[in-house]
């Protein structure tokens, strides 16, 4: 049998792509398609946000062409799956003439004439929607917003405002293409979408408000502190035919997500206890994070994200949550939390004033996985098991802030018209809002 790969990334699927495949399966018996799970395009400097990477594997799948499909994961990786399959062809359009002869040493290599006239460039620039984001709320959490988003395409930040007019006027004035508006009204007339980027306290006010405007909304977390408000907003959204996501960076980082999808499907066996913990010694003690009355301390600051891990793993119905927490004027300077569920136990570690190990273990019936701090910025990992020669590593890059990746995933919900997103979805949402209430109210916690 005579083995044929290539690779595409498949972004706005077309007949240039259908013709490749065709050419590249004539070439022998059995078609290996390599689906990249990258969605940087190098070339553009733009994260793509038209197709995911599941929506592209059923695309090729669709077309009838491919014998096997396979994930490209990282640099390099060609040769081990031309090795790995035995493969006889390597397969690529013509474009890339020259840029793969290094594989010859493995396998014969074929450049397949490309399709004149169409290529997903041309496709992206004809129909790209530019969804225009304003900011509302100009303080220092908003900052990184606009360099993160002039790398996702299909975005344009056109608009800023803030209670507070001066801080609206230095927020333009540093950002010179970002209209400064005087009004709500004005504002919600200058945009598509909002990211909301105001203290914690106004989070509720401010989605709903945006929500009534028909605005998309992308707000930073916690998104709010009450399981009902969560629960009005999603169902105001779904109302509104509107996309309401949650700002967690860590939830739709690349890395991140493949560690969830591998753990899902048995790599470590069934999960059993997961500890998470995160944590910064923050010196001025004057600031919002300190103050009660801002909402201040460590598990309103920080604990969307070691609870994020947890309710990704285990669901949303636990049998009983216990806090842990030593106060300090007010607040929380550190808060443990331990889940009871069925068949499991957890455990997250939140600090402002207690300094700890910022790591993530997974442990399973099989093995576990180990992400070293800090780990809310996945960019390494490792499975390991009783034999140590079975331990796998996988290593990525985490580009800028990490804002592009909740950007990207923003952007493509509204124009794929995807009102809910998988990496954080609406019941891990109100689950994190229900923990935050749990705290507030006291419940089921101790003081030490």
């Amino acid at each position: 049998m005579k083995k044929v790969i290539t690779y595409g990334t498949y972004d706005l699927l077309h007949q240039g792509h259908v013709n490749l495949l065709r050419r590249a399966k004539e070439l022998g018996d059995y078609l290996i398609v390599g689906v990249t799970n990258d969605s940087f395009d190098r070339d553009r400097g733009k994260l793509n946000v038209f197709n995911d990477v599941l929506e592209r594997v059923e695309a090729v799948k669709e077309t009838g062409f491919a014998d096997q499909i396979i994930i490209e994961n990282y640099v390099g990786q060609k040769i081990d799956d031309i090795q790995k399959y035995d493969v006889d062809i390597f397969a690529i359009g013509s474009d890339w003439e020259g840029k793969f002869d290094y594989l010859r040493e493995y396998c014969e290599v074929v450049y397949l004439p490309r399709t004149d006239g169409i290529s997903s460039t041309l496709l992206r620039n004809e129909s790209q929607e530019q969804v225009r984001v304003g900011i509302l709320g100009c303080g220092r959490v908003s900052v990184r917003f606009p360099s993160e988003a002039e790398v996702v395409s299909g975005v344009c930040v056109t608009a800023a405002y803030d209670i507070l007019t001066n801080a609206t006027n230095r927020y333009s004035a540093r950002f010179e293409k970002i209209k400064p508006c005087g009004s709500l009204d004005d504002f919600y007339e200058q945009v598509d979408a909002v990211y909301v980027a105001t203290p914690h306290l106004a989070h509720y006010e401010n989605i709903k408000s945006a929500l009534l405007g028909k605005k998309h909304v992308l707000c930073e977390t916690p998104m709010v502190l009450k399981k009902d408000e969560a629960e009005e907003l999603y169902q105001l959204a779904e109302k509104q035919g509107v996309v309401l996501i949650e700002a967690n960076k860590t939830a739709h980082c690349p890395a991140f997500n493949h560690l969830m999808v591998m753990i899902k499907s048995g790599m470590i066996g069934e999960v059993v206890d997961i500890e998470a913990s995160l944590s910064q010694l923050m010196p001025d003690k004057n600031s919002r994070e300190f103050d009660p009355l801002q909402a201040g301390g460590s598990l309103y600051e920080e604990g969307s994200y070691p609870l994020l891990p947890i309710f990704k793993l285990l669901g949303v119905h636990y049998d009983e949550l216990t806090l842990y927490s030593r106060m300090e004027n007010g607040v929380d300077i550190h808060t443990k939390g331990v889940f009871r569920y069925p068949n499991a136990v957890c455990s997250f570690k939140v600090g402002l004033g207690v300094k700890t190990e910022g790591n993530l273990i997974i442990s399973g019936t099989k093995g576990y996985a180990y992400v070293p701090a800090p780990w809310w910025k996945t960019d390494y990992f490792e499975l390991r098991y009783e034999d140590q020669n079975d331990n796998k590593k996988y290593f990525y890059k985490w580009d800028g802030f990490g804002l592009r990746y909740e950007i990207r995933e923003f952007v493509s919900c509204i124009i794929n018209r995807r009102f809910s997103s998988t990496r954080l979805n609406g019941k891990e949402s109100i689950a994190m809002a229900e923990v935050m209430e749990q705290f507030t109210q006291r419940k089921n916690l101790y003081e030490i």
